[in-house]
C-alpha cells in the first residue's frame, strides 16, 4: 500500500511519479471506506484528490501555505500531512475535525468553514510575508460555487495590485465559468509563464518605464495585448481584474497540475489557475448524485444508500411541506435561499413554483437585501438560510429589513447545536443577534406542529419575523398542546409550583423530560413554552415569580444576549428576587461532535439539568 508510506508531511515526495495515479486511487478508496462509516463531506473531497496531491508535490509544507475555501474538501490534505489515524474519529467529540484547524496541524493555515474567504485570508498572508521579508508561497483554493460570494471579488480586486506572487486556484467542478478553447490557450499559457519570457517581459517593462513617455508606451502595448487575448484566452474576466489567468487545466492530471503550479510560482503578481474537476470522482453514486454526497451520512459502499435511513420527518421536511401549502394559498409568497435549495427544504417549492423561487448562490447578504426589495415590491418573501450562514448578513437584516420594518420572514434552519461540523456551523448566536434588532420578532417552535403554525402566523404579521428551528428529527410530542398563536404570548403547558421551566424551541422537549425527573424526586414544576423570544412574554415571567421558588430558562443559544438574559432583566426591573438559573450554551465556540454528546458536555441534557436544579435548590 502506497498510503502506508505517507506518515508525515512531504512524504508524498518520496513516491515515484509512476505511482502517483495509483496513490490517488488508494486515497479515494480510503476516503470512501472511512466516510461510509463516520459520515462527512465525500463528493467535494473525491473531486480534489489529484489537485491536493499536486499542491503537496509542488509546495514545501508547512513553510508554504494553503488556504482551503470552506474547508470541507481538506480530507486528502489531512491524509498527506500524517493524520490518517484520525479518520476513525472524524467529526466526533474529541476527534479530528472535518475542516482545517490550526490547532490540529502546522499545515492547516487558516480555520475555515464559511465560503468566499480564502482569497482575503491569502492576501493577508501574502502581505505579512512581504513585510517580514519571507519567501514562502501562498495558495488560496476556492471553488466555483464560492465565487458567487461578493467577498471573493473584493479580495481579487485588492489582489490585482500585487507585485509579488500569490496563487489562487479555482476548483471548477461544474465547468460553469469557461470551457477549454484548445491549443491556442495552452500555447499562450506556456509562453507567458516560461522563465525566459517573464524575465524578458520584466526587463522591457523596467527599461520603458525609466525613459520619458515610457508609461504611455507600456499602456498602449497592454491595450493591444489585451485586445488579442480577448479572442483566444477564456479567462479574460480574471485578466481584466488584473490577475494572470492560467488554464483551464485538467484537475485530475497530477503532472499537468504540478507543472502549472511551478509556472505560477514564477509570476510576480496574483495568478489564477483554473482547474476543472469532477465532484465525486471515482465513486459512481457520488458522481451521479453529487448533492446527496456533499455532506453524507454513513452509507453502504456498494449501493450508496444511507446505512440508517430516516424513518421520521425532520424540521426541514416540515418546513418544505408548509412552504408548498403557503405557495398554493397565496401567489405573493416567494422563497429565497443561498445555494441551499436542498438543504433548506425548498426543492419541492422550486419544482412547484419555479417563477417564485430564487437561489442567489452563496451570497447571504444579497439574499436578504434582495428579499427586502421583493417586500417593497409587494411580495411576501421567505428567506431560508442556516443559522450559521445567516449571521453573514447581519447588517442587511438590520439595515435593509428592520429599519424599514419590511415583511420579510426568515426561516432559520440548523439553529442551536448542529453537531459534527463544529464551531463554524453551530447555530448558537441567532437569538442574540436577532433579538437586539428593533422591529424584529423572534419565534421558536416546540414541535413540528408549532413550526407549521408559526410560519403561517409569521407571514400574517406583515413585519420582520425570524422563525428558528433545529437540525434533525422534528419533535412530535405535546401535540395536544396547541394554543392559538398570539403575538408575544407564551404557552403554559403545565401549571404547578416550586419550579418554573421556561423553555425555548427545541429545549421544550428537554424541559418536559426534566419535569418528569423532578416529579420522581418529589419536586413540582411548571412548564412554559416561551414561543416568543422577542417580544418576550413578561406577564408570564412575573406570574411565575409569584408562586415559584426557582425560575429556570432553557435555550440552545449562547448565554450572552439570549432569552435567559431577557428574563433575568425582566425579573430585576420588577424587583423579583426569586432563585434563577439559565441553562444555555456557554459564551464559547462549541467543537464538533454528536449533538446529544455535546449537550451532555455542556450540561444541557435532561439529567444534567435536573442535577443542576437540585444543586441550586
Amino acid at each position: 500500500m502506497l498510503l502506508d508510506e505517507i506518515n508525515q508531511v512531504n512524504d508524498i515526495k518520496k513516491i515515484d511519479k509512476s505511482d502517483w495515479n495509483a496513490l490517488a486511487e488508494e486515497i479515494r478508496q480510503f476516503l470512501i471506506e472511512k466516510i461510509s462509516v463516520t459520515g462527512g463531506h465525500l463528493g467535494s473531497n473525491l473531486g480534489v484528490v489529484e489537485l491536493t496531491m499536486a499542491l503537496h508535490l509542488a509546495l514545501d509544507l508547512p513553510e508554504d501555505k494553503i488556504i482551503w475555501d470552506v474547508g470541507h474538501q481538506s480530507y486528502t490534505h489531512k491524509l498527506l500531512t500524517g493524520r490518517k489515524e484520525g479518520f476513525d474519529n472524524l467529526r466526533k467529540w474529541g476527534g479530528m475535525s472535518g475542516f482545517p484547524k490550526r490547532k490540529e496541524s502546522d499545515c492547516d493555515t487558516f480555520d475555515t468553514g464559511h465560503s468566499s474567504t480564502s482569497i482575503s485570508a491569502g492576501l493577508g498572508l501574502v502581505k505579512a510575508r512581504d513585510l517580514l521579508g519571507e519567501k514562502r508561497t501562498i495558495v488560496a483554493v476556492i471553488g466555483d460555487g464560492s465565487l458567487t460570494g461578493g467577498m471573493a471579488y473584493e479580495a481579487m480586486n485588492n489582489a490585482a495590485k500585487l507585485e509579488t506572487n500569490f496563487i489562487i486556484i479555482l476548483n471548477d467542478n461544474n465547468m460553469s465559468i469557461s470551457e477549454n478553447v484548445g491549443g491556442v490557450s495552452k500555447y499562450l499559457n506556456n509562453i507567458r509563464t516560461a522563465a525566459g519570457y517573464l524575465g524578458l517581459k520584466e526587463s522591457i517593462y523596467n527599461a520603458l518605464m525609466s525613459t520619458p513617455g515610457g508609461d504611455n508606451v507600456v499602456s498602449k502595448i497592454r491595450r493591444a495585448k489585451s485586445s488579442f487575448k480577448q479572442l483566444v484566452i477564456p479567462g479574460m474576466f480574471f485578466e481584466d481584474m488584473g490577475l494572470t489567468y492560467l488554464g483551464p487545466v485538467d484537475g485530475h492530471d497530477i503532472g499537468a497540475l504540478v507543472r502549472v503550479l511551478r509556472d505560477a510560482k514564477r509570476v510576480k503578481g496574483a495568478v489564477l489557475i483554473h482547474a476543472l474537476t469532477q465532484k465525486g470522482k471515482g465513486y459512481g453514486p457520488a458522481e451521479r448524485h453529487p448533492a446527496r454526497f456533499h455532506g453524507a451520512e454513513p452509507f453502504d459502499i456498494e449501493t450508496g444508500i444511507p446505512s440508517h435511513p430516516r424513518s421520521v420527518a425532520n424540521y426541514t421536511d416540515v418546513f418544505s411541506t408548509v412552504m408548498c401549502k403557503l405557495g398554493a394559498r397565496d401567489g405573493k409568497v416567494v422563497a429565497i435561499t443561498a445555494a441551499m435549495a436542498d438543504g433548506t427544504g425548498l426543492k419541492r417549492f422550486r419544482n412547484m413554483y419555479p417563477d417564485r423561487f430564487f437561489d442567489v448562490g452563496i451570497a447571504e447578504q444579497h439574499a436578504v437585501t434582495f428579499a427586502a426589495g421583493l417586500a417593497v415590491g409587494g411580495l411576501k418573501p421567505i428567506v431560508a438560510i442556516y443559522s450559521s450562514f445567516l449571521q453573514r448578513a447581519y447588517d442587511q437584516i438590520l439595515h435593509d429589513v428592520c429599519i424599514q420594518n419590511l415583511p420579510v420572514v426568515f426561516a432559520i434552519d440548523r439553529a442551536g447545536l448542529v453537531g459534527s461540523d463544529g464551531e463554524t456551523h453551530q447555530g448558537n448566536f441567532d437569538l442574540s443577534y436577532l433579538s437586539q434588532m428593533p422591529n424584529m420578532h423572534v419565534l421558536a417552535p416546540k414541535n413540528k406542529w408549532e413550526l407549521s403554525d408559526m410560519l403561517k402566523f409569521a407571514l400574517s404579521l406583515g413585519v420582520p419575523v425570524a422563525v428558528r428551528y433545529p437540525r434533525g428529527e422534528a419533535y412530535a410530542g405535546l401535540r395536544d398542546f396547541r394554543a392559538p398563536m398570539e403575538l408575544g404570548k407564551a404557552e403554559w403547558i403545565y401549571e404547578e409550583e416550586e419550579i418554573a421551566l421556561f423553555a425555548v424551541g427545541s429545549m421544550v422537549k428537554t424541559a418536559e423530560e426534566v419535569r418528569d425527573r423532578l416529579h420522581e424526586k418529589g419536586h413540582w414544576a411548571s412548564l412554559i413554552n416561551a414561543r416568543f423570544v422577542k417580544p418576550m412574554d413578561e406577564e408570564a415571567v412575573l406570574t411565575a415569580c409569584g408562586n415559584h421558588r426557582l425560575i429556570v430558562t432553557l435555550e440552545e443559544n449562547v448565554a450572552c444576549g439570549g432569552y435567559g438574559e431577557r428574563v433575568l432583566d425582566c425579573m430585576k426591573s420588577h424587583g423579583k428576587d426569586n432563585l434563577y438559573m439559565n441553562i444555555s450554551i456557554p459564551d464559547a465556540f462549541v467543537a464538533h461532535g454528536n449533538v446529544e454528546k455535546l449537550k451532555q458536555e455542556l450540561g444541557m441534557d435532561a439529567d444534567s439539568v435536573v442535577a443542576r436544579i437540585l444543586e441550586r435548590l
